[in-house]
């Protein structure tokens, strides 16, 4: 199969992927729906939702908005909570998915930044921490952290000092942050993360933004503004990939309005070495598949022999 191709493998802090292409979180739930459309085995990995200390339910309704090149989501963080995730949803995710999968973590706090990591840290399917402190819908959570560097530098140094204690359990699994794109200038908040032990960077996550309805004149997101997500925000994250590339020597993980092997190919001579996929995935449930049976055929089209070679390329 083609995923499996020597040739698409690719190192992201040392777990090798078959493939770069990653099902963000918060778009791909734990796996289950998607597993009735395809054998998602196929995937480099995915990103489960986001999962806080307790259960939430999330921002009230309405919290999502379409606009002409993409969606504004202002779910909240919806997820049911760490022990739930433990108890029950990795036991359902290690029916469907073989391979290392990546835990994202919110929180409202450092402490839940260091608690939730550090359980889901000790799960075996767990091969990544993805920390999340760039939710633009939750209210003093998440991007209070992501805004500023050195807010981003103490939870990542706490987060990532509580995973080294864990090493001899198997719980020092690979910290990486997801930063904000909603700053003025993120290369900061990269550096600040990768001084204080972040192994890895996903960028970006959503913008903010809003859509009112013209018959009410009130804003359609209960809560007015959220997170805008689709091909609109490519450009952005493609810029911002490009510059961060160039100021940090880890990993970065490229999320934003990807749907296509070409975006997929640009984002990785940005600087990418995976590339997450978002929106995306609810317009089209087999966006990923497609996009990894594409891979061959577009590297072939443009002379690429393996597709790590071409890491940066653009640089």
């Amino acid at each position: 199969m083609v995923e499996s191709e020597e040739n698409m493998k690719l190192d992201l802090c040392s777990i090798i992927l078959d493939n770069p292409v990653i099902p963000a979180s918060g778009t791909f739930g734990y796996g289950r729906e998607f597993a009735e459309f395809y054998d998602i085995n196929r995937l480099g990995t995915f990103s489960f939702k986001g999962t806080t200390g307790e259960r939430r339910f999330g921002n009230p309704t309405p919290r999502i908005a379409e606009c002409q090149q993409g969606m504004i989501n202002s779910v909240g963080l919806q997820n049911p909570g760490v022990d739930a995730v433990i108890n029950e949803e990795l036991s359902e995710i290690a029916k469907i998915f073989s391979k290392p999968v990546m835990a994202n973590v919110s929180g409202f706090s450092i402490k839940e930044y260091v608690d939730v990591a550090c359980r889901l840290a000790l799960e075996e399917q767990v091969g990544w921490i993805e920390l999340n402190i760039s939710c633009p819908n939750v209210h003093n959570g998440g991007m209070a952290f992501g805004t500023d560097p050195h807010e981003a530098a103490n939870v990542t140094e706490k987060v990532k000092r509580a995973l080294q204690s864990q090493k001899e359990m198997g719980g020092d699994k690979p910290l990486i942050v997801k930063l904000s794109p909603n700053v003025t200038d993120i290369t900061e908040i990269a550096v600040a993360c990768e001084a204080a032990g972040a192994d890895g960077l996903t960028l970006i996550n959503t913008v903010q933004g809003m859509r009112i309805n013209l018959k009410t004149g009130k804003p359609v997101i209960a809560k007015k503004i959220g997170g805008l997500s689709g091909p609109a925000i490519f450009p952005i994250a493609l810029r911002m990939i490009y510059q961060t590339y160039e100021k940090v020597n880890i990993p970065i993980i490229g999320c934003g309005g990807v749907s296509s092997a070409e975006d997929v190919l640009e984002m990785m001579m940005a600087g990418a070495t995976a590339v997450q996929v978002g929106a995306a995935n609810l317009v089209n449930p087999m966006i990923c598949p497609e996009i990894i049976d594409g891979l061959p055929l577009h590297m072939k089209k443009y002379g690429i022999d393996n597709i790590a070679d071409i890491i940066g390329g653009a640089h």
